[in-house]
């Protein structure tokens, strides 16, 4: 019984022990890294396959005729040029009038002095 008193003490320390959180210690030294494995060769590229031939093209349907062209109707005639009136005569031209009387000069007065006398005529 000794045996499994220590077994229930040890069980009961690890349980209790995952419930306590210590710091954690510094960080240990990197280890060292491995070689890096050689390449492997690339595989060789296939050739490009041959390219189809064209089908035959078929050939043009052939293009319809042209119609006909109607013919162009009869030009009417041109009708016929009325006659000009007959123009009217000229009147004669009136009598001219005669002149009428020339008046008769004024007299001439008299010198007489310094004194000049004019008589206005009648």
């Amino acid at each position: 019984m000794r045996y499994s008193k220590l077994l229930v003490a040890l069980l009961a320390t690890l349980a209790f022990g995952g419930c306590l959180t210590l710091p954690a210690g510094p960080a240990g030294p990197q280890g060292a890294t491995g070689d890096t494995g050689a390449t492997g060769y690339t595989g060789a590229t296939g050739g490009t396959g041959a390219t189809g031939y064209t089908g035959a093209t078929g050939r043009a349907g052939a293009s319809g005729g042209t119609g006909a062209t109607g013919e162009t109707g009869a030009t009417g005639g041109t009708g016929a040029t009325g006659y000009t009136g007959a123009t009217g005569a000229t009147g004669d031209t009136g009598a001219t009038g005669s002149t009428g009387a020339k008046g008769s000069t004024g007299a001439t007065g008299t010198k007489s002095g310094d004194t000049v006398i004019v008589v206005p005529a009648r």
